[in-house]
């Protein structure tokens, strides 16, 4: 039901900044009715959850990057956003985005985009 397509990781020095994007393509319910999730997967680690916002625009955050971390949304153009400043070499990792629909997450994902923090 929603396609996402993520974009504008890189690499970048210690301190750093990134803007990720994720681009989504609806089929059956507006965009502005989902939550949207932004993870990420470090080699040899799990995947997880640093930041998510809900349809009404509330944010939360993980611990390892909070503060430093901002996600936003553009309803218009159907694009959630993950600022990233303060970058560190622990941020290195495949980042997705995932949409979510009331409590339940959707079971596809994008291809994701590494981010790479290294002097």
């Amino acid at each position: 039901q929603v396609q996402v397509v993520e974009s504008g990781g890189g690499l970048v020095q210690p301190g750093g900044s990134l803007r990720l994007s994720c681009t989504a393509t609806v089929y059956v319910r507006p965009f502005s009715t989902y939550g949207m999730g932004w993870y990420r997967q470090a080699p040899g680690k799990q995947r997880e959850l640093v930041a998510h916002i809900t349809s009404v625009g509330q944010t939360n955050y993980s611990n390892s990057v909070k503060g430093r971390f901002t996600i936003s949304r553009d309803n218009a153009k159907k694009t959630v956003y993950l600022q990233m400043n303060s970058l560190r070499p622990e941020d290195t990792a495949v980042y997705y985005c995932r949409p979510q629909y009331g409590s339940a997450w959707s079971d596809s994902w994008g291809q994701g985009t590494q981010v790479t923090v290294s002097s």
